[in-house]
C-alpha cells in the first residue's frame, strides 16, 4: 500500500494523534499508518490519503478513504469522527459492501463508529447482485436490519435516461432482516413499466442469498380442454433445515387438486414423493390420485439401498392431468454393491400397466431378482474368468391354471429360476496385426413352472459353449489427413446342451442390432438360449476426416446349422439365415449426426428400421426421428408401426426460444400429438407459454389441448442455472 508509507512518512504528528483517537473510536487503531504489532492485530482501520485532528478531536480523513470493520467496507470522499458525539458523517460518493453478498450505495450517511448503525440518504442497496433496492433515506439498525423508505425494488436494468424497468415494486416501507435473509414490505405496489398492476398491504418475499424459506411460490395458469382453466399457486413450507414440503391446490370449473412434493435429506442419503389428490367431474364421486417416490441410501460395506414407487388410482389420471406419459408403472426396492471385479444385487419390482390391452392379473406383476458377478485374472493360464449367477421368480395375481383370456398364456402362471454360469475368456495379437478373442464356459439352469396346466413341473440342463472370433482391421492414412478403418470379422461358436421344456416368458422380444452381433445367444434372458452351430460374420468401416467428419458403418449376418423357433419374424434372426444388420452414423463438426440401423433380407424386404437426426447450431436446434416395425403377431403387432417424431428449439433473439413438437403415425395417417412453446428469458423475469394437443384415445383416455402460462419474477431466490442475462440500455447481451 504505498499511499499508507506516505502518509506515515508526511504525518508522523497526526498518526500518533488519529492512532489515539481511534482506540475508542472502532476498538481498533487508524491503519491510514501502522504503528505497532498491537494495533495491526485489531480488527478495525481506516486508511486515507490524509487524515487531521482539530483541537475538539474530531478526526476528519480525506482522499480514497475506506473504513473496515469485519465483514463490512466503506468507501468514501471523506469522513468525519467527532469523538464527543460518537458518529461518523460520511460524504459520497458512499459504497458500502457487508459480506459478499450486500452492497450498499449512497450519497450522504452518518453511522456509529461500527458502521452497524445510521442513517444513509440517495441510498441504493444490492443484494446479491440481482435485486435493487433503491430509497430516498435509509437505515442500518444493529447491523441486522436495515430500513428502507419511499423505495423501489427490482431486478431489472435500470437505465439513466428515466426510463421504468419492465418490473418494479414501489413500497412505503421496506425492512431487509440480514440474520433471516427476508424483505418485509408495507404498502407495496406491483407495476409492469409504471403502471400499477396491484395493491399489497403487507408482503413477505425471501431476498436472493436465501436457497429455503417458507412462503408462496411462483403461480401458474393453466387451461385445459377437458379440466378447464384455472391457476396453480404453490405453497412451500420449510420443516427443518433437512426437510420440506410443498402443496399446490389447482381449481378450476371441473376439477379441485391438490399437488404435493415433499423432501428430505439424511445423513447417508435422500428421499423424495410427489402426488396429487383431485376430485373432479372426469369421474364424478372418485377421489383420484398419484404418488411417484424415491430415495437412495449409502449403507454399510458400501451398499447402497434404492427404491421408487410409482402409483395411481386409475389409469387415465396421469395422462389426464399431464403428470406422465407412462403406459407401465414400475415400482421396486434394490440392495446392491458394485466393485472394480464384482457386482452384487438384490431387487424386488411390481409392474403395473395401464394399457387397456393388458390385464394386471394376468401379466407378471411381481418380480424378485438375486445377481452376482465376479471376475478374476488368473496368472497360471492367463485371461480372465467371470462367475456369475442369478436367482429369478415371476408371479401373476392369477391363480387360474388354464388360458381363459386366450391370449396363449396360461392366466396364473409363475416361474422360478436359477442360473449360473462360468466362463474364461482371452485374447491374443496374432502377426500382421490380426486379433483373436476366444471364450469357453458351462452354464446350468433350472427353471421351475407353477399355475400352468401346459408346462408343469420343472426342468434343468447344462450348456457348454466356446466361439473364436477374429478381427483383422486395416489401417489407411490418405493424402488429405482422413484416415479409414476396414475391419472383417468372423465368428464361430458352438453352444451345447438342450431346451429345456419351459415356456417362454421372458424373451418374447428380441432385437438383432450391433451390439449383439457377436454374442452366442441374442435372447434377453436365461430362460431361452440359441444353441447348436452358429457364425457371425460382418465388417466394420470408419472414415475419420481432418474437417471434423466422422462416419461408421457395420454390416452384419449370423448362419446357424439349426433355426431357432422362438424367433419372431420380424426380429431378422429366424430361420438358419438371418437377415443383413445394417448399422451407420454420421458426424459433422458443426452439429449434425445422423444415426440408423435396420435389418432386411435378401430381397430387401425391410422388417425393422429407424433413424434418428439430430443438429445443433448457434441459434436452432433440430431433432427427429423415424420408426418402423413390421406387422408381426409374435410380438402382439397386428398392424405395422410407422412413427415419425420432430422436435426442435430456435433462438429468436438474445431473449425469445420458440419450441415444438410433433408426432405422426404414418399408419393412421394422423397426428398422435403436438406441442409448441415461447420462452422469454432475460436479467429479471422468466415468461413460459406452452401450447399441447393429444390426439390419441383409448377407452379410458380422451384427445385433449392444454394451454399453460408462468411468469417467474427473478431476484428472489438463488441464481439458476449457468446463463447469466445482462441488459444495457442501448441493447441486451448475455
Amino acid at each position: 500500500m504505498p499511499r499508507m508509507v506516505e502518509v506515515v512518512r508526511s504525518f508522523p504528528h497526526i498518526l500518533l494523534a488519529a492512532s489515539l483517537l481511534a482506540t475508542p473510536l472502532m476498538d481498533a487503531p487508524v491503519v491510514a499508518q501502522t504503528v505497532s504489532a498491537q494495533q495491526t492485530a485489531t480488527p478495525a482501520m481506516l486508511v486515507a490519503d490524509d487524515v487531521t485532528v482539530t483541537r475538539d478531536r474530531v478526526l476528519t480523513a480525506r482522499g480514497n478513504v475506506e473504513a473496515y470493520q469485519g465483514t463490512t467496507r466503506l468507501r468514501a470522499s471523506a469522513i468525519s469522527y467527532d469523538e464527543k458525539t460518537g458518529a461518523l458523517v460520511i460524504t459520497g460518493p458512499i459504497t458500502i459492501e457487508d459480506g459478499e453478498d450486500v452492497v450498499i450505495v449512497a450519497d450522504q450517511a452518518e453511522l456509529s463508529r461500527d458502521l452497524q448503525n445510521g442513517l444513509l440518504t440517495g441510498a441504493r442497496m444490492v443484494l446479491n447482485q440481482q435485486l435493487q433496492l433503491a430509497s430516498v433515506e435509509m437505515n442500518r439498525v444493529g447491523g441486522r436490519y436495515t430500513q428502507l423508505y419511499k423505495t423501489a425494488v427490482t431486478s431489472c436494468h435500470v437505465c439513466d435516461d428515466g426510463r421504468p424497468p419492465l418490473w418494479q415494486i414501489r413500497a412505503r416501507r421496506v425492512i431487509h432482516d440480514k440474520q433471516e435473509r427476508q424483505l418485509y414490505f408495507d404498502n407495496a405496489q406491483f407495476r409492469i413499466g409504471n403502471v400499477p398492476v396491484f395493491f399489497i398491504p403487507r408482503l413477505r418475499l425471501p431476498d436472493p442469498t436465501l436457497k429455503r424459506a417458507s412462503g408462496f411460490l411462483i403461480p401458474s395458469l393453466n387451461s385445459d380442454t377437458q379440466l378447464g382453466t384455472g391457476i396453480k399457486v404453490p405453497y412451500f413450507i420449510k420443516i427443518g433445515d433437512h426437510r420440506d414440503l410443498t402443496l399446490a391446490p389447482y381449481l378450476t370449473s371441473h376439477t379441485k387438486t391438490l399437488e404435493f412434493r415433499y423432501r428430505q435429506a439424511f445423513r447417508t442419503g435422500r428421499i423424495e414423493f410427489n402426488g396429487a389428490l383431485s376430485d373432479d367431474d372426469l369421474q364424478p364421486g372418485d377421489t383420484r390420485g398419484y404418488l411417484f417416490g424415491m430415495g437412495r441410501f449409502d449403507m454399510r460395506r458400501d451398499f447402497v439401498l434404492t427404491f421408487n414407487i410409482e402409483a395411481t388410482t386409475d389409469t387415465a389420471y396421469l395422462t389426464d392431468y399431464d403428470y406422465s406419459d407412462k403406459d407401465r408403472l414400475t415400482s421396486n426396492i434394490e440392495l446392491a454393491r458394485v466393485k472394480r471385479d464384482e457386482y452384487l444385487s438384490f431387487r424386488y419390482t411390481n409392474f403395473r400397466s395401464l394399457r387397456d390391452s393388458e390385464d394386471n392379473d394376468t401379466i407378471p406383476t411381481n418380480v424378485l431378482d438375486a445377481t452376482f458377478e465376479k471376475r478374476f485374472f488368473p496368472r497360471a493360464f492367463g485371461g480372465e474368468l467371470r462367475f456369475s449367477g442369478n436367482a429369478h421368480a415371476h408371479y401373476r395375481s392369477s391363480d387360474e391354471a388354464n388360458d381363459v383370456n386366450l391370449d396363449g398364456i396360461a392366466d396364473g402362471r409363475d416361474v422360478q429360476r436359477i442360473n449360473l454360469d462360468a466362463e474364461w475368456l482371452r485374447s491374443w495379437t496374432l502377426r500382421g496385426g490380426a486379433r483373436a478373442e476366444a471364450s469357453l464356459g458351462i452354464e446350468a439352469d433350472a427353471i421351475n413352472v407353477s399355475q400352468d396346466n401346459v408346462f408343469t413341473g420343472s426342468d434343468a440342463g447344462l450348456t457348454p459353449q466356446g466361439q473364436l472370433t477374429l478381427r483383422y482391421p486395416l489401417v489407411r492414412h490418405n493424402g488429405d489427413g482422413s484416415s479409414v478403418l476396414l475391419e472383417p470379422i468372423l465368428q464361430v461358436g458352438y453352444v451345447g446342451g438342450h431346451d429345456l421344456n419351459v415356456p417362454n416368458d421372458e424373451s418374447t422380444r428380441v432385437e438383432f442390432d450391433e451390439g449383439n452381433l457377436l454374442s452366442l445367444s441374442r435372447f434377453p434372458r436365461p430362460d431361452r438360449r440359441e444353441r447348436g452351430l452358429a457364425a457371425a460374420y460382418g465388417v466394420n468401416w470408419s472414415r475419420f476426416d481432418p474437417a471434423g467428419w466422422e462416419t461408421r458403418l457395420t454390416l452384419g449376418q449370423v448362419l446357424r446349422r439349426d433355426g431357432e423357433p422362438d424367433y419372431s419374424e420380424t426380429s431378422g434372426l429366424s430361420g438358419t439365415t438371418s437377415d443383413f444388420l445394417l448399422a451407420a452414423q454420421w458426424k459433422t463438426r458443426n452439429g449434425l449426426a445422423l444415426t440408423g440401423r435396420t435389418v432386411f433380407n435378401e430381397r430387401f424386404d425391410v422388417a425393422k428400421a429407424e433413424l434418428r437426426g439430430d443438429w445443433i447450431g448457434k441459434r436452432l436446434t433440430v431433432g427427429g426421428s423415424y420408426v418402423w416395425l413390421g406387422e408381426d403377431a409374435d410380438e402382439d403387432r397386428t398392424l405395422a408401426v410407422s412413427e415419425l417424431t420432430v422436435d426442435g428449439a430456435y433462438d429468436l433473439n438474445q431473449s425469445w426460444t420458440a419450441s415444438a413438437n410433433w408426432r405422426y403415425d404414418l399408419v393412421d395417417d394422423r397426428a398422435a400429438y403436438a406441442g409448441a412453446g415461447l420462452v422469454y428469458n432475460n436479467e429479471c423475469v422468466s415468461a413460459k407459454f406452452s401450447v399441447s394437443r393429444r390426439y390419441s384415445s383409448s377407452t379410458s383416455v380422451e384427445p385433449s389441448t392444454n394451454l399453460g402460462f408462468t411468469v417467474t419474477l427473478r431476484g428472489f431466490s438463488v441464481s439458476q442455472g449457468t446463463e447469466k442475462y445482462v441488459r444495457s440500455c442501448g441493447k441486451q447481451a448475455k
